[in-house]
Protein backbone atom coordinates (compact mmCIF):
# COMPACT_ATOMS: atom_id res chain seq x y z
CA UNK A 1 0.00 0.00 0.00
CA UNK A 2 2.96 2.40 0.59
CA UNK A 3 3.69 2.26 -3.50
CA UNK A 4 0.15 3.78 -3.68
CA UNK A 5 0.38 6.29 -1.47
CA UNK A 6 3.89 7.30 -2.97
CA UNK A 7 2.51 7.19 -6.33
CA UNK A 8 -0.12 9.95 -5.25
CA UNK A 9 1.72 11.50 -3.66
CA UNK A 10 4.24 12.00 -6.49
CA UNK A 11 1.71 11.99 -9.07
CA UNK A 12 -0.24 14.96 -7.57
CA UNK A 13 2.70 17.02 -6.08
CA UNK A 14 3.87 17.21 -9.90
CA UNK A 15 1.22 17.78 -11.88
CA UNK A 16 -0.91 20.13 -10.57
CA UNK A 17 2.08 22.77 -10.51
CA UNK A 18 3.20 21.53 -13.77
CA UNK A 19 -0.83 21.96 -14.94
CA UNK A 20 -1.01 25.28 -13.55
CA UNK A 21 2.53 26.23 -14.81
CA UNK A 22 0.71 25.42 -18.80
CA UNK A 23 -2.49 26.67 -17.87
CA UNK A 24 -0.63 30.17 -17.38
CA UNK A 25 2.13 29.82 -20.50
CA UNK A 26 -0.95 28.25 -22.72
CA UNK A 27 0.43 28.43 -26.40
CA UNK A 28 3.89 28.53 -25.20
CA UNK A 29 6.74 26.79 -26.34
CA UNK A 30 6.96 25.43 -22.51
CA UNK A 31 3.40 24.49 -22.92
CA UNK A 32 3.81 22.62 -26.27
CA UNK A 33 7.32 20.64 -25.26
CA UNK A 34 5.17 19.71 -21.59
CA UNK A 35 2.74 18.33 -23.10
CA UNK A 36 4.52 16.54 -25.64
CA UNK A 37 6.46 14.88 -22.81
CA UNK A 38 3.40 13.49 -20.69
CA UNK A 39 1.58 12.52 -24.08
CA UNK A 40 4.62 10.13 -24.77
CA UNK A 41 4.82 9.04 -20.96
CA UNK A 42 0.85 8.04 -21.24
CA UNK A 43 1.58 6.34 -24.85
CA UNK A 44 3.68 3.94 -22.43
CA UNK A 45 2.84 1.08 -21.02
CA UNK A 46 3.81 0.86 -17.60
CA UNK A 47 4.90 -2.58 -17.23
CA UNK A 48 7.03 -1.80 -20.52
CA UNK A 49 8.49 0.75 -18.71
CA UNK A 50 9.46 -1.36 -16.28
CA UNK A 51 11.05 -3.99 -18.10
CA UNK A 52 12.77 -1.05 -19.81
CA UNK A 53 14.40 0.46 -16.47
CA UNK A 54 14.92 -2.90 -15.45
CA UNK A 55 17.40 -3.67 -18.13
CA UNK A 56 18.91 -0.36 -18.02
CA UNK A 57 19.52 0.45 -14.52
CA UNK A 58 18.47 -3.02 -12.34
CA UNK A 59 21.70 -5.19 -13.38
CA UNK A 60 19.99 -6.29 -17.19
CA UNK A 61 22.29 -5.38 -20.28
CA UNK A 62 23.52 -2.05 -18.57
CA UNK A 63 24.33 -0.66 -15.24
CA UNK A 64 22.86 -1.94 -11.55
CA UNK A 65 22.48 1.02 -9.71
CA UNK A 66 18.86 -0.14 -7.89
CA UNK A 67 17.80 -3.68 -6.80
CA UNK A 68 16.08 -5.96 -8.86
CA UNK A 69 13.32 -7.27 -6.20
CA UNK A 70 11.33 -6.59 -2.57
CA UNK A 71 10.94 -3.35 -1.26
CA UNK A 72 14.03 -3.94 1.55
CA UNK A 73 17.39 -5.64 1.24
CA UNK A 74 18.21 -8.75 3.24
CA UNK A 75 20.14 -6.97 6.06
CA UNK A 76 17.30 -4.22 6.43
CA UNK A 77 16.74 -5.27 10.49
CA UNK A 78 21.08 -4.80 11.02
CA UNK A 79 20.63 -1.23 9.42
CA UNK A 80 20.27 1.82 11.38
CA UNK A 81 16.45 4.25 11.27
CA UNK A 82 17.90 6.35 8.94
CA UNK A 83 19.91 3.82 6.66
CA UNK A 84 16.29 1.92 6.66
CA UNK A 85 14.93 5.08 5.05
CA UNK A 86 17.30 5.05 2.64
CA UNK A 87 17.27 1.34 1.69
CA UNK A 88 13.65 1.33 1.55
CA UNK A 89 13.71 4.45 -1.08
CA UNK A 90 15.94 2.81 -3.02
CA UNK A 91 14.05 -0.07 -3.35
CA UNK A 92 11.17 1.57 -4.40
CA UNK A 93 12.56 4.28 -7.39
CA UNK A 94 12.29 1.63 -10.26
CA UNK A 95 8.46 0.51 -8.98
CA UNK A 96 7.80 3.91 -8.28
CA UNK A 97 9.04 5.41 -11.61
CA UNK A 98 7.06 3.01 -13.39
CA UNK A 99 3.94 2.82 -12.28
CA UNK A 100 3.70 6.90 -11.82
CA UNK A 101 5.07 7.68 -15.66
CA UNK A 102 1.55 7.64 -17.41
CA UNK A 103 -0.18 9.11 -14.57
CA UNK A 104 1.26 12.25 -14.84
CA UNK A 105 -0.87 13.15 -18.26
CA UNK A 106 -4.76 12.78 -17.33
CA UNK A 107 -4.36 14.80 -13.95
CA UNK A 108 -1.84 17.48 -15.58
CA UNK A 109 -4.18 18.42 -18.63
CA UNK A 110 -7.01 18.23 -16.10
CA UNK A 111 -5.77 20.83 -13.87
CA UNK A 112 -4.60 22.82 -16.57
CA UNK A 113 -8.08 22.97 -18.60
CA UNK A 114 -9.75 23.36 -15.53
CA UNK A 115 -8.14 26.45 -14.82
CA UNK A 116 -7.96 28.31 -18.08
CA UNK A 117 -11.52 27.47 -17.97
CA UNK A 118 -11.64 29.62 -14.44
CA UNK A 119 -9.24 32.25 -15.86
CA UNK A 120 -12.07 33.19 -18.88
CA UNK A 121 -14.27 34.06 -16.39
CA UNK A 122 -15.65 37.46 -15.57
CA UNK A 123 -14.50 37.33 -12.03
CA UNK A 124 -10.84 37.05 -12.72
CA UNK A 125 -10.89 39.92 -14.75
CA UNK A 126 -13.12 41.59 -12.28
CA UNK A 127 -10.02 40.69 -9.86
CA UNK A 128 -7.05 41.91 -12.08
CA UNK A 129 -9.08 45.54 -12.35
CA UNK A 130 -9.41 45.89 -8.50
CA UNK A 131 -5.16 45.55 -8.80
CA UNK A 132 -4.60 42.28 -7.33
CA UNK A 133 -1.37 40.48 -8.67
CA UNK A 134 -1.45 37.78 -10.87
CA UNK A 135 -0.17 35.65 -7.79
CA UNK A 136 -3.38 36.32 -5.66
CA UNK A 137 -5.36 35.91 -8.29
CA UNK A 138 -4.49 32.34 -9.48
CA UNK A 139 -4.36 31.23 -6.13
CA UNK A 140 -6.40 33.24 -3.69
CA UNK A 141 -9.68 32.94 -6.48
CA UNK A 142 -8.80 30.73 -9.11
CA UNK A 143 -7.32 27.67 -7.82
CA UNK A 144 -10.28 26.78 -5.69
CA UNK A 145 -12.72 26.74 -7.99
CA UNK A 146 -10.31 24.79 -10.80
CA UNK A 147 -9.09 22.23 -8.22
CA UNK A 148 -12.59 20.78 -7.36
CA UNK A 149 -12.62 19.00 -10.60
CA UNK A 150 -9.57 17.60 -9.90
CA UNK A 151 -10.58 16.76 -6.20
CA UNK A 152 -13.86 14.80 -7.52
CA UNK A 153 -11.58 12.61 -9.77
CA UNK A 154 -9.33 11.45 -6.40
CA UNK A 155 -11.14 8.14 -5.38
CA UNK A 156 -10.57 6.80 -8.47
CA UNK A 157 -7.12 7.64 -8.94
CA UNK A 158 -7.04 5.87 -5.43
CA UNK A 159 -8.04 2.72 -5.90
CA UNK A 160 -6.35 2.44 -9.77
CA UNK A 161 -2.75 3.26 -7.65
CA UNK A 162 -3.36 0.76 -4.77
CA UNK A 163 -4.64 -2.12 -6.84
CA UNK A 164 -5.40 -2.26 -10.96
CA UNK A 165 -2.05 -0.19 -11.54
CA UNK A 166 -0.22 -2.19 -9.69
CA UNK A 167 -0.79 -5.72 -10.38
CA UNK A 168 1.79 -5.68 -13.52
CA UNK A 169 4.36 -3.59 -11.83
CA UNK A 170 4.31 -6.03 -8.38
CA UNK A 171 4.95 -8.91 -10.51
CA UNK A 172 7.98 -7.68 -12.35
CA UNK A 173 9.59 -5.98 -9.10
CA UNK A 174 8.34 -9.31 -6.78
CA UNK A 175 6.56 -7.38 -4.38
CA UNK A 176 3.70 -8.73 -2.05
CA UNK A 177 1.17 -6.14 -3.05
CA UNK A 178 -2.89 -5.58 -2.60
CA UNK A 179 -3.12 -6.40 -6.74
CA UNK A 180 -1.14 -8.95 -7.00
CA UNK A 181 -2.33 -10.79 -4.01
CA UNK A 182 -6.22 -10.15 -5.54
CA UNK A 183 -5.24 -11.47 -8.69
CA UNK A 184 -3.71 -14.70 -7.08
CA UNK A 185 -6.58 -15.56 -4.81
CA UNK A 186 -9.17 -15.52 -7.74
CA UNK A 187 -6.91 -17.29 -9.36
CA UNK A 188 -6.56 -20.40 -6.83
CA UNK A 189 -9.96 -19.28 -5.86
CA UNK A 190 -8.98 -18.62 -2.46
CA UNK A 191 -12.38 -17.31 -1.49
CA UNK A 192 -11.31 -15.86 2.05
CA UNK A 193 -8.79 -13.72 0.51
CA UNK A 194 -10.84 -12.70 -2.43
CA UNK A 195 -13.12 -11.29 -0.18
CA UNK A 196 -10.99 -9.63 2.05
CA UNK A 197 -9.49 -8.14 -0.81
CA UNK A 198 -13.17 -6.52 -1.47
CA UNK A 199 -13.75 -5.31 2.00
CA UNK A 200 -10.31 -3.80 1.85
CA UNK A 201 -11.36 -2.41 -1.68
CA UNK A 202 -14.48 -0.98 -0.71
CA UNK A 203 -13.38 0.34 2.86
CA UNK A 204 -10.74 2.40 0.68
CA UNK A 205 -13.17 3.72 -1.71
CA UNK A 206 -15.86 4.74 1.08
CA UNK A 207 -12.78 6.74 3.56
CA UNK A 208 -11.09 8.42 -0.12
CA UNK A 209 -14.66 9.47 -0.96
CA UNK A 210 -15.24 11.16 2.55
CA UNK A 211 -11.78 12.67 2.73
CA UNK A 212 -12.56 13.90 -1.03
CA UNK A 213 -15.97 15.22 0.04
CA UNK A 214 -14.09 16.89 3.25
CA UNK A 215 -11.60 18.36 0.84
CA UNK A 216 -14.30 20.33 -1.16
CA UNK A 217 -15.22 22.15 1.76
CA UNK A 218 -11.46 22.92 2.90
CA UNK A 219 -10.32 24.20 -1.10
CA UNK A 220 -13.79 26.17 -1.36
CA UNK A 221 -15.39 27.05 2.35
CA UNK A 222 -18.77 28.22 0.10
CA UNK A 223 -19.65 24.58 -0.26
CA UNK A 224 -21.71 23.15 2.92
CA UNK A 225 -22.94 20.00 2.80
CA UNK A 226 -25.46 20.54 5.91
CA UNK A 227 -27.41 23.07 3.91
CA UNK A 228 -30.31 21.02 1.86
CA UNK A 229 -33.34 22.79 0.06
CA UNK A 230 -36.52 21.41 1.04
Amino acid sequence: MTLGLWMLLFTYGISVPLGVAKAVRDGTPFDTWTSAVVIIGYAIPGFLFAILLIVLFAGGSFFQFFPLRGLTSEYFAELAWWQKILDYLWHIMLPITAMAVGAFATTTLLVKNSFLDEIRKQYVLTARMKGLTERRVLYGHVFRNAMLIVIAGLPVAVVHAFFAGALLIETIFSLDGLGLLSYESIVHRDYPVVFANLYIFALVSLVVGLISDLTYTVVDPRIDFETRET
